[in-house]
């Protein structure tokens, strides 16, 4: 117990733990192992029929989370996973034993309680309650009413008290479950099959990014934790699997902020026979079923900015680099970035159009890195309506299909939603030679690092395809207007406690 944080009063502990004696010295058992459920709290309210009281009996079960004491009375509500139910429970109904029981119970307790639904004066649904069983008893006390659990570290390690209190969260936490469900939905009404594939890895391949290791005693060989779900998933579209997904969870060993934890959960679904244009048409398809089914609505409100962001209407589509020079303006002379892409200027100007912007460029940066700076920290927070960039310089990603008329350029998009990145998605590259001479360019000496059995598998031949990735962290803080991707993952990773603060 001294490992628990000590925020609560050490005299409501004792208090409960002498009751919990007493229970158990009267013979009863504090700890039950179940309670029947006949309905959840919203299908208890749904299922009461108006003028027929006393005539749908329930059975239900939850955490006492308000208590009324009315003398000979209680109204209470208890929580399960729906929401509140209130209960009345009378001493004439339930008799007087029974009735001096009930009145001992804390918030927190949890309960079974059984009996027929019916309105109260003010017009509520209530279980009038026949018969009830303490079947958990809560021996710490919830945090206090009025104020709840404000205090943010507290909210991420103990999330089970966030859920029990704040109303907020829990509806944040089934909005996810929903929006899970109905991207599985869409895909699976598309002809998608849903695949798992695994965690460690021998090669950390499908990104740039820095993994997290372990040792496997067993083979006696170090594994990576995986970094993408792309090169296993495209190895099904050689073995001709010509639909696939997989929303499985990524690891990268890199530092944390409000929009990055170190494991996150991903989409990537592939389909043979398209292109980065049917990922289009996938996307809005993903997002009119969300609007429609989960948010019931075609606008969401971004958080930030209070702008409505619309769904329903054209989504825009825009090149790279006219965004790029757009940015950049009159600050090159009245030049435009993108005309120096092929001169030996080009970095020069790069740096030179960051810095008029305010920007600070590490001086190791490549040139498409100090371009894609001034994208992730002058374009992108800007572009809150649904927005296409399209055709991204080839060095940002090695696994896209070469643009025909511009090789310097790969067949993509960034879909950019509330100023964030919410998917990417490429025509996939399927020649082995490229992708082998792109591999190594990326990977430079470290040879080690190639996925050559990934290599060996183009060389079977994998159809021309469209690829995307969906962050559902980020599709998450998006709809749920969350101010962090700690406030949409149920456990997110926290430094050990007591370790110093956990600030991201």
């Amino acid at each position: 117990m001294s490992d628990i944080p000590q925020d609560i009063s050490h005299d409501q502990h004792a208090v409960r733990l002498k009751k919990l004696q007493d229970l158990r010295a009267a013979g009863s058992d504090p700890f039950r192992a179940n309670a029947e459920q006949t309905h959840f709290s919203a299908e208890a309210l749904k299922a009461h029929v108006d003028g027929a009281d006393y005539t749908v009996p329930v059975k239900v079960a939850g955490r006492l989370v308000v208590i009324r004491d009315m003398g000979k009375s209680q109204f209470v509500k208890i929580l399960d996973q729906q929401g509140q139910l209130q209960l009345y429970v009378k001493k004439d109904q339930v008799g007087e034993a029974a009735y001096l029981a009930f009145k001992k119970l804390d918030l927190g307790d949890i309960i079974g309680a059984e009996g027929p639904l019916f309105k109260s004066k003010s017009g509520e649904v209530t279980v009038r309650v026949d018969k009830f069983t303490l079947v958990s008893k809560a021996l710490r006390p919830l945090p206090e009413k009025w104020h709840g659990l404000t205090d943010r570290e507290q909210i991420y390690r103990q999330r089970y008290l966030d859920l029990i209190v704040n109303e907020e969260s829990r509806r944040r936490f089934m909005l996810r479950s929903k929006i899970v469900a109905s991207i599985r939905a869409t895909l699976a009404g598309r002809k998608f099959l849903e695949v798992e594939t695994p965690v460690l890895e021998g090669v950390a391949g499908g990104a740039a990014a820095r993994p997290f290791t372990t040792h496997h005693n067993a083979l006696g060989a170090d594994f990576y934790l995986r970094i993408a779900l792309e090169l296993r998933l495209k190895r099904l579209l050689v073995g001709g699997y010509d639909r696939v997904f997989e929303i499985g969870r990524i690891f990268r060993n890199e530092g944390v902020s409000t929009k990055h934890n170190p494991e996150f959960t991903m989409l990537e679904v592939y389909q043979a026979y398209s292109d980065f244009r049917g990922m289009m048409d996938l996307i809005k398809a993903i997002f009119a079923d969300l609007m429609r089914d989960v948010i019931g609505a075609t606008e969401i409100k971004h958080a930030a900015s209070g702008e409505m962001i619309n769904f329903s209407g054209e989504w825009r589509e825009v090149r790279y680099f006219d965004l790029i020079d757009a940015a950049v303006g009159t600050k090159l002379g009245g030049a435009k970035l993108s005309s120096f892409r092929d001169t030996p200027d080009y970095r020069a100007k790069a740096t030179a159009a960051a810095s008029a912007l305010g920007l600070e460029i590490h001086p190791g940066w490549e040139t498409h890195e100090i371009v894609n700076e001034i994208f992730g920290k002058r374009i992108e927070p800007t572009l809150i309506q649904p927005t296409f960039v399209t055709h991204l310089p080839k060095e940002l990603c090695p696994l896209a299909k070469l643009n025909a008329e511009d090789p310097g350029l790969i067949d993509v998009f960034e879909c950019i939603i509330g100023g964030m990145e919410v998917a990417p998605a490429y025509s996939e590259q399927n020649d082995p030679f490229i992708q082998r001479a792109m591999f190594e360019q990326q990977v430079g000496e470290e040879k080690q690092n190639l996925d050559q059995d990934f290599l060996l598998a183009l060389e079977h031949g994998m159809p021309p395809a469209g690829g995307m990735g969906i962050g559902i962290d980020c599709l998450c803080i998006l709809l749920a207007g969350a101010e962090s991707i700690r406030d949409v993952i149920l456990f997110p990773s926290l430094r050990p406690q007591g370790a110093g603060s956990d600030k991201p």
